[in-house]
């Protein structure tokens, strides 16, 4: 049982602001003395970065659909232990969930799973008293969201403030928030959404600041605080990644030898969810991390390679520069040992990448498309690999704006069952690559399969071509 203080930041839909204002909570209370615990409801990879930097803890996600609504909780205790507050940021709108299943993986929904008071970010900018009927219709279309404040963002003037606190006198929600329009604290994107942290470490510092200070002058963060407070105890247990391995594998035991699992990491390979590392760790492994676009070698001693998602269309020029780390992991894919990409990894073990020499280890080619491609899948592993036995069925995520050629290889890594029906990866060898995007946690088997298949491997010495 928890008693963890806790607040959802939500908004009525995308782009209304909430995480600036979750971000910039989550650095006010943390430069306030608090230990603040981040949390991400969906899938994504990128806010949870400017999470950690906010907190100084890792980003966690809490996602229904990859992991499960019985997960949500459990993830939740185990993220926020030691934390005196915990602050979740939302997924698009309240109730905006994965596509035609409900409220499946809405901000809603992991708000009623935690027992947490949810915040709505209002954009204000266009509206005065509307805002009381928009706020009205969000408080009382689910009666088991309990949405007990508001914050409003990019209010103009004084007046127009007012003129929105008066509305929503009316409607009986709190104000907790106003906060003016403010240049310096917004956070610049692209392609696929914000810039990720890692590409932009000085000046994401400086953003996060700037955020802090303005949710600091423009909210009342003693009435949030009292609000979080408010959260009623949590039952359940915190998950607990060995247990978990344990459980998944009908009890193997962690594997011996403690084998090297590289892992990419660096401004080109953002992409990873916390908890994968842990679980490699539970299973027997030891983690390294190398940044491809630095380092010459692999680590040393390494046995198996993971290789998540990110943006090495961003760093195609300086990944097909590093010719003595690409030649490693031929010879390492060579060698028959474990090798798991996920999306930007997958580019990285093509031939090409928008014409740049990537590592050769697949046959096929990756060029970036004004297509993106998004959405949550379930998938069936189609033959034995690295990561899955055959038969293993997931739920994951695709997140891209780029085409591979072909899409699925002479043995697939995946058959997509939903929504559509479809082969997509490469398996060959030791390699299993794809597209899809899968949180571990949902099936820690997969981190137990691979740290299994790394021991049975030699260590293959670091070298430079």
């Amino acid at each position: 049982m928890s008693t963890i203080p806790r607040l959802v930041i939500a908004a009525p839909a995308s782009g209304s602001g909430k995480t600036t204002v979750a971000t910039g909570l989550m650095a006010a209370f943390t430069e306030a003395g608090l230990t603040v615990s981040a949390h991400k409801v969906g899938p994504d990879y990128i806010d949870p970065g400017y999470h950690a930097l906010a907190t100084g803890r890792p980003g966690r996600n809490l996602d229904a659909y990859l992991c499960g609504p019985d997960q949500v909780p459990p993830l939740f205790l185990h993220g926020s232990a030691g934390a005196d507050l915990a602050v979740i940021e939302g997924v698009m709108g309240l109730y905006d969930g994965a596509s035609g299943l409900g409220e499946l993986a809405s901000t809603a929904q992991v708000a009623k799973l935690l027992r947490a008071p949810v915040v709505l970010v209002v954009d204000a900018s266009a509206q005065s008293r509307s805002v009381a009927a928009l706020v009205h219709g969000f408080a009382s279309w689910d009666p088991g969201v309990r949405l007990a404040g508001v914050i409003l963002n990019k209010v103009g003037s004084d007046r127009h403030e007012e003129l929105l606190r008066a509305a929503l006198d009316e409607v009986g929600v709190p104000v907790l928030g106003a906060l003016r329009r403010a240049p310096q604290v917004r956070t610049p994107s692209r392609h696929l959404g914000l810039i990720p942290v890692a590409e932009r470490q000085a000046d994401a510092l400086e953003s996060v600041r700037a955020q802090a200070a303005q949710v600091r002058e423009g909210c009342d963060l003693k009435a949030l605080l009292a609000l979080a407070h408010s959260a009623p105890e949590l039952t359940g247990t915190a998950w607990d990644p060995a247990l978990a391995v344990a459980q998944s594998t009908r009890g193997a035991a962690a594997v011996p030898g403690r084998p090297v699992v590289a892992v990419a990491g660096g401004a080109a390979f953002t992409f990873s969810y916390a908890e994968h590392a842990e679980l490699l760790a539970a299973a027997g492994a030891e983690v390294a991390v190398f940044d491809p676009l630095r380092d010459e070698r692999l680590p040393a001693g390494t046995q198996a390679l993971v290789i998540g998602g990110g943006f090495p269309e961003m760093y195609a020029a300086e990944l097909s520069a590093n010719e003595p780390l690409r030649r490693a992991v031929v010879d390492l894919a060579a060698s028959g040992a474990p090798v798991v990409a996920e999306c930007a990894g997958l580019l990285y073990l093509s031939r090409t990448l928008d014409g740049k020499p990537m590592c050769g280890v697949l046959p096929a080619d990756a060029r970036m498309s004004e297509r993106l491609t998004l959405g949550y899948r379930e998938a069936v592993a189609l033959t034995d690999n690295a990561l899955a036995v055959a038969g293993t069925r997931v739920r994951g995520h695709e997140f891209h704006r780029t085409v591979l050629e072909p899409g699925a290889g002479a043995s697939p890594a995946w058959g997509m069952t939903h929504p559509a029906r479809r082969v997509e990866g490469h398996v060959q060898d030791g390699v299993h690559a794809s597209y899809l995007h899968v949180h571990w946690a949902a099936e820690p088997s997969l981190a137990h399969r691979l740290a299994a298949r790394a021991a049975d491997r030699p260590p293959l010495e670091a070298r430079c071509g």
